[in-house]
């Protein structure tokens, strides 16, 4: 599917950079602009009338902000699915509020192509098919459940949000928690014990320094394991290590923690 996008942004300059990078990335993204608001009100009148499937959204706009903007797309009755929401803003302090209002993607101006390229090809991944529309719907359900769906990293001095349903372990270190996607490792403030409290339906505890997400879990296996330890602590061992998809690394499994995760794999 094609998706239909609409820009909603008070800036006549920001509105005509985001043209123009759809204009640069339409050969890699096909796309159709169908309109464009500098105010919330015209958004809602050219969205009405529109019915885009994605809308580009300023958060800071006179009157009627972008995120109550985004409360009105998706509380108002129209035939179909709401348009989805990505957020693109001058300001990353909002990015918690704008996932609140299930906003699809957050994006920091200045945007670059790639970036954007990539935000609306997941979009029109999910708007592709019923069957891919009802698994996000059912994603986001899931989520909506969830006290958070994000965890908020700081990367190269910008702050992101990583989706819960990317992260496959977290593993305390020293005084900061690694957080582990298929593709990558960030580095998070938040305590595993806070975490854990906080997130235990999602999170399952493998050992004293690291949570697994429960739906990363394909199997245990035997293995050797070398603790952090000093001496006779840092001795190889032989323990059970739990298997997680997407990724070939290996937790151990405390003895502790061993009935626990052997009961979700059976």
């Amino acid at each position: 599917m094609i998706p239909r996008i609409f820009i909603v942004d008070d800036e006549a300059p920001a509105r005509a950079r985001l043209s123009t990078l759809l204009s640069d990335i339409v050969a890699e993204c096909p796309h159709y602009l169908v309109g464009e608001a500098a105010h919330a009100q015209a958004a809602l009148e050219g969205i009405a009338a529109t019915a885009p499937d994605l809308v580009l959204l300023d958060v800071q706009m006179p009157g009627m902000t972008g995120l109550q903007l985004a409360e009105r797309l998706i509380a108002s009755p129209r035939a179909g699915e709401p348009p989805l929401i990505i957020f693109v803003t001058a300001y990353d302090d909002y990015a918690l509020n704008a996932f609140e209002v299930q906003a699809f993607d957050y994006l920091v101006k200045p945007v670059r192509a790639a970036r954007l390229a990539q935000a609306i090809a997941r979009a029109s991944r999910v708007r592709r098919t019923p069957q891919a529309a009802h698994a996000a719907s059912a994603e986001a359900a899931i989520s909506a459940a969830l006290p958070r769906q994000h965890f908020a990293v700081q990367e190269r001095g910008r702050m992101s949000l990583v989706p819960m349903t990317e992260v496959l372990y977290l593993k305390a270190e020293l005084k900061y928690v690694t957080l582990r996607t298929k593709s990558k490792e960030y580095l998070i403030e938040d305590s595993l014990v806070s975490i854990e409290e906080e997130l235990a339906a999602h999170f399952v505890r493998v050992h004293r320094n690291a949570l697994v997400a429960r739906n990363a879990i394909i199997g245990v296996e035997r293995g050797i394991y070398i603790p952090d330890g000093e001496g006779d602590a840092d001795k190889p061992q032989e323990v059970w290590q739990v298997i997680l998809r997407d990724i070939d690394h290996r937790l151990p499994i405390s003895r502790r923690q061993w009935a626990v995760i052997k009961a979700l794999v059976r």
